[in-house]
């Protein structure tokens, strides 16, 4: 058989699972201990009644995701960095301060849920627990080359089919699923619009967008062969094949796996009556008394497993958006001191999500406030994403094609309407 010449690298054609890197990645660190929470919370709260959202985010996801890489890969660029460049910088700034905000609160939130759940499995001091965790993954990031870091990372992705486990050892009235998936019981009120939000803020957040975009880049800045898309054009056919591959299996594999634990959380914590869940750690407690012992283990080892994924894509993608909005080098692939704005980005906010749980301050409880500012920053990232992406002065003859366009702009619509629904229900 012919074998098939991958114009991407100009090696041989490699099988589809090779194909899987920055899309697969970035939908399992969406999965991370903060949206565990969120989304126990809101399967605990409204039982089935948001089961729905998994399946109206999953394209839109998928297309936003694929848009954000598609920027990258063509111009070479981060997306803080392709903004600098062609929008004013207040708007660049006002979109880092939100994006900057919500992520450490998200890294406090994740370091702080990783010590809890190992505290829950074998006991002990839960903050020790996490500034271990934060410290590990900033050493990792900071000392292995991005060419031998992804692929840790890429297996770091396994711990999620712990709640497709989950799901397994608890008993599902899978017909009363379907018909709230068919019909959805959804409510008009404050509360379901704040959870809303916070659900598609989760599902659809910037630090995913700026983490896509950027290691595209990292991809190309550590090949011998890639280039980007506007200055090598023969490689465009496999490496767009590529992208929508990797990202089509990472954002179905991230839905999957929020459907599965807001469907935990509905039939093991709602059904029960309880419909408080502060914490992915008190989501996993819960289970216990209500589901056994294994459901209880799987589900909190499935925190720490996303966690030690999920810390350093936030970290990273936080220090990539800071240097990209003040025009500084960035990459995983550099040492230390080749980038010092850019590792003193990443470890400054992780050693920032450190201090938040030694602080009064409850970031479990700013958490879902977090993904709320995910959700309203989303909305202006996404519509720069889309202008982008549509100009031919900055994609060139690669500008995206009518399909992506056309849900690109459906997410970030759906992604308006909600903020706007929310604060109208609050009355502002």
């Amino acid at each position: 058989m012919a074998v098939r010449e991958n114009t991407e690298d100009g090696g041989p054609e490699t099988p589809p699972w090779k194909d899987l890197g920055a899309g697969l990645i970035t939908g399992a660190a969406d999965d991370d201990p903060s949206g565990i929470a969120t989304y126990s919370q809101v399967g605990a709260a409204f039982g089935y009644g948001m089961l729905w959202c998994v399946f109206l985010t999953m394209p839109l996801m998928i297309a936003i995701q694929a848009i954000s890489a598609g920027i990258g890969r063509v111009t070479g660029h981060g997306l803080m960095d392709g903004m600098r460049l062609h929008y004013p910088r207040k708007l660049v700034y006002a979109l880092l301060v939100l994006i900057f905000v919500a992520n450490v609160i998200n890294l406090a939130a994740d370091i702080g849920a990783m010590g809890a759940a190992l505290k829950l499995l074998i006991g002990g001091p839960a903050l020790l627990y996490a500034a271990l965790f934060a410290v590990l993954s900033l050493l990792l990031q900071v000392f292995i080359p991005f060419t031998r870091y992804a692929p840790i990372l890429k297996l770091l992705t396994l711990s999620l089919f712990a709640y497709v486990a989950t799901v397994l050892v608890i008993d599902v009235p899978w017909r009363a699923v379907l018909g709230s998936i068919v019909l959805p019981p959804i409510r008009w009120d404050a509360a379901y619009a704040v959870g809303l939000v916070a659900l598609l803020g989760t599902t659809i957040s910037p630090y995913l967008f700026c983490w896509q975009a950027s290691e595209e880049v990292e991809e190309i800045e550590t090949s011998k062969r890639r280039k980007p898309l506007q200055d090598a054009p023969q490689q465009a056919p496999s490496a767009l094949r590529r992208i929508g591959i990797d990202t089509t299996v990472g954002m179905i594999f991230s839905n999957l796996i929020a459907f599965f634990i807001i469907l935990t959380a509905a039939v093991v914590l709602h059904a029960h009556g309880k419909t408080d869940i502060q914490s992915s750690a008190q989501a996993a407690e819960a289970l216990r008394p209500l589901a056994g012992e294994l459901a209880f283990a799987l589900f909190a080892a499935g925190i720490i497993g996303t966690g030690l994924l999920a810390v350093p894509v936030l970290a990273g993608a936080t220090a990539y958006a800071a240097a990209g909005t003040f025009g500084q080098r960035s990459g995983l692939e550099h040492k230390p001191h080749e980038a010092r704005f850019f590792y003193g980005v990443l470890i400054g906010s992780a050693l920032l999500g450190i201090a938040l749980n030694l602080t009064p301050l409850d970031p479990i409880k700013a958490l879902y406030w977090s993904a709320v500012v995910n959700g309203v920053a989303a909305v202006p990232l996404m519509i720069a994403m889309m202008l982008m992406g549509s100009s031919r002065k900055v994609m060139g003859k690669f500008t995206m094609p009518w399909p992506l366009k056309l849900f690109g702009w459906l997410a970030t619509a759906a992604m308006g309407v909600a903020v706007v629904g929310m604060f109208v229900r609050w009355g502002w």
